[in-house]
């Protein structure tokens, strides 16, 4: 660098999340601030910029490109290059790249209503004032509304409406908050809310005139009636029809929600019935944190997580003092409730409208009928939730990519107290991850089928998508196509692998065959659970060898068989199967998983040898006993009876025996009860064994029979199978590492989602001296593989 007052000039390269996030604006800002000539643009891989001027000023300048870089930019590198003095005077904000480049630059996840907007939301004098589209550089839709990058205006769903006189003035405006923020709007030149009722329901609301089911709606219908075409109008009557007991259908940023009163038994009730969802909880939300601890115990990471920008569903133990405010039909049989703040000015007007009408709290849940994706499209949400639906309150801001919302729990892991994600979805997608072995050849890493996510890598950065959910019906499968294409555009990924699981009949499976079959890409299979254990290795950036407790519900094995309960040894590269849970029938294949009770059945026979056991106590009365001796039977013969390893499997056949659940509605719902009812004081455990490479349930469950049939509660047979299963873990996970001179311990797979199971392994673990690992950022469930899968396909092209 030249010395002190001596003219300078460099170009610049700044790489990360700069786009989207009031980057430009902040460089136009802090080079008038020091003096500096130049200019600054987006293209088509993050920000190019020049400065000239003083080289202690351009020093400056650089430096505090990272250290004071806006709220939501993520600055990973800037690259400075010397350029010749021109003399140039003045610092402006240049046209964006041509966009005939290949596209790399990082996009940004939406971020929730910040601070200085919710301000002037609710400032009577502000000329947003009400308005709910307000949103700044700090702030507001990205990802969601994004079509491609660069991220200007023209490529986002914000397109089509013309900035105001006044709004163009905030925009060009360097020192207005709203500098080049590309959303911007108001209510003049912005999108506009409004309210529809669905014909032939309202009747409705009054407390004297439930909701109708039984007159069917069309879009056209809907269309039909017009609607209040004022914001303030339509937030208001949709909040009194909420209040008098309506179901309303909100379109948010990734898509619509369906929403209720959250106090009331009937309603919530009323919202199963039409969602066709039994029992699976939902999620609640609420204005701020002070009504969510009224709901639910919020520590210091609780309330981190729930006023973070991205504004995920928070996990914590109901309160049980939450009373009448919450239905008791809202999450049934679970001791944690999902509370989110509102995180967009549309949520924000809409509890601010319902708090002088008594109420607090709002369920606000997915926008479908069960197992169907999300809706996100109005024409396609008008037709498909016009049988749920007693209004719908729409906005024509178009959303281009369907988000759900994230989960997130804080959760004890080891030595530290940390986040796991659940679901991984808006607010945090399409953040990059690094891959510690860089993919030499661009690729598409599939995933599993359940929870199912994709993932595009290139080089040492990995995208992996927004949660898509269970690939078992057409719309799913469609809105998987869609991401991935999505994505490959996005992010310039023109793969030439394409990474699968192994298991033949998965739809991800027979995509990335088909793909082959019309592209010149390699495919590549790699096993689930050998998956999720890169994955943690990965997000965790490490490269050696590591002992992995993998326990899921099923995997497709390297043998063929039903894995679920995995102790491995190996790397990013390779893996051994050094243990496994005993082995046992599956009686009926997947019927097993929506009937615990036959594992329940498998599990005592083999425990007891008897080929037809009794019946036991918990199970008599819901379970037929012919039906329990045929299930005997097949288990015995082994005919339709797959073995499997599977620890899900293991906690469903304990909670059926203590008479949690015979049957469920989704999958994981019995074991999930059986953790709420364990006893927290109970430190008494049972016997599994770990030899020869076994871990041996059977001592168990014969005790878990002995102390029903003596009278103890389930609460304490919860608490002592839950501390048996992590005491044999940890012995397990601990010997195998001092037996193959490894020091680090991966825990992942679906149920490392018991809160109870994760944090005792974890503390076992790292009593017995060893590092352990959990996921954070990503998923212990099937929402990780994707990332697993391309992990170990980048991991393996180094050894080419």
């Amino acid at each position: 660098m030249p010395a002190a007052g001596a003219a300078t000039r460099v170009r610049t390269r700044v790489e990360g999340t700069v786009q989207g996030v009031g980057f430009r604006p902040f460089v136009y800002r802090l080079a008038g601030e020091l003096g500096l000539a130049g200019w600054v643009r987006n293209d088509e891989h993050g920000v190019e910029l020049e400065v000239e001027g003083e080289a202690q000023a351009v020093e400056a300048f650089l430096a505090r490109l990272s250290t004071e870089a806006p709220p939501l930019a993520q600055v990973e590198r800037v690259r400075a290059e010397a350029r010749t003095a021109q003399g140039e005077q003045g610092f402006t904000i240049a046209a964006s790249g041509d966009g005939h480049a290949e596209a790399d630059a990082l996009v940004t996840p939406d971020a929730a209503t910040c601070g200085d907007c919710l301000a002037e939301l609710f400032d009577p004098s502000n000329r947003r004032f009400g308005y709910p589209f307000i949103n700044c550089t700090n702030c507001g839709p990205r990802f969601t509304i994004v079509r491609g990058v660069p991220y200007d205006r023209a490529l986002t769903t914000m397109a089509g409406f013309e900035m105001c006189a006044e709004c163009r003035a905030e925009y060009e405006e360097p020192g207005d908050r709203r500098f080049h923020a590309q959303p911007n709007a108001c209510a003049v030149c912005g999108p506009q809310v409004r309210l529809v009722t669905i014909m032939g329901k309202l009747a409705l609301p009054t407390p004297d005139t439930p909701a109708r089911t039984d007159t069917p709606a069309t879009a056209a219908a809907l269309a039909a009636t017009g609607g209040d075409r004022s914001d303030s109008q339509a937030i208001t009557r949709a909040a009194n029809l909420l209040a008098q007991g309506a179901i309303v259908a909100i379109k948010g940023l990734g898509g619509y929600h369906l929403a209720c009163r959250a106090d009331d038994e009937l309603v919530v009730g009323r919202l199963r019935a039409r969602k066709r969802r039994e029992d699976r909880p939902f999620a609640l939300m609420v204005a701020g944190v002070a009504a969510a601890g009224r709901i639910a115990h919020t520590e210091d990471e609780e309330e981190a997580l729930l006023q973070s920008t991205a504004r995920p569903i928070v996990l914590a133990r109901r309160r049980k003092d939450a009373g009448a405010a919450i239905a008791r039909s809202v999450a049934p049989g679970a001791s944690e409730l999902g509370v989110m703040l509102a995180y967009t000015p549309l949520h924000h007007l809409l509890l601010s409208a319902l708090n002088p009408l008594g109420v607090q709290t709002v369920v606000m849940t997915s926008g479908n009928v069960s197992d169907e994706p999300i809706a996100y499209e109005d024409e396609d949400a008008l037709e498909r939730l016009a049988s749920i639906a007693d209004a719908m309150l729409l906005h024509d801001r178009p959303i281009h990519m369907r988000t759900d919302d994230s989960v997130v729990r804080a959760v004890q892991a080891g030595e530290q107290r940390c986040t796991q994600t659940l679901r991984r979805s808006r607010g945090y997608v399409p953040a990059g991850l690094r891959l510690r072995a860089a993919a030499r050849r661009p690729l598409l890493a599939c995933g599993a089928e359940l929870k199912s996510t994709f993932c595009v890598a290139r080089g040492e950065r990995a995208w992996v998508s927004h949660h898509i959910g269970d690939l078992g019906n057409w719309e799913t499968l469609r809105s998987f196509r869609e991401g991935v294409a999505h994505f490959e555009r996005l992010f310039a990924v023109t793969p030439e692998v394409i990474v699968h699981d192994l298991h033949p009949s998965y739809l991800s499976t027979a995509y990335a065959q088909d793909r082959e079959q019309s592209e010149e890409v390699e495919l590549l299979a790699v096993q689930h659970h050998h998956a999720h254990f890169a994955a943690v290795l990965a997000e965790h950036g490490e490269s050696g060898r590591a002992v992995g407790a993998i326990y899921d519900g099923a995997g497709y094995g390297t043998d063929g068989g039903v894995w679920g309960g995995e102790l491995l040894v190996g790397d990013l590269t390779g893996f051994k199967r050094a243990g496994h849970l005993r082995a046992v029938r599956l009686p009926g294949g997947d019927r097993a998983v929506r009937e615990p009770w036959r594992m329940a059945c498998a599990w005592v026979a083999e425990a007891t040898g008897d080929r037809v056991p009794p019946i036991p106590p918990g199970l008599s009365e819901r379970v037929d006993p012919s039906r329990w001796e045929a299930v005997a039977r097949i288990a015995h013969e082994g005919v339709a009876a797959p073995l499997t390893t599977s620890a899900g499997r293991l906690c469903d056949a304990v909670a059926a025996l203590c008479g949690v659940r015979a049957e469920v509605s989704y999958e994981g719902q019995a074991a999930i009860e059986l953790e709420a009812m364990a006893d927290p004081d109970e430190h008494g455990e049972y016997e599994l064994p770990y030899k020869d490479g076994q871990l041996d349930p059977r001592p168990a469950i014969v005790a878990i029979i002995g102390d029903l049939a003596g009278g103890a509660s389930t609460a304490i047979v919860s608490a002592r199978f839950h501390n048996g299963l992590a005491a044999a873990s940890v012995r397990a996970c601990t010997e195998i590492a001092e037996a193959t001179g490894v020091a680090l311990v991966v825990l992942a797979g679906g149920v490392f989602q018991n809160r109870l199971l994760l944090e005792r392994v974890a503390k076992g673990v790292h009593r017995a001296g060893v590092r352990v690992l959990t996921p954070k950022q990503l998923p212990p469930n099937d929402g990780a593989i994707s990332f697993g899968q391309a992990a170990i396909a980048a991991a393996r092209s180094t050894l080419v």
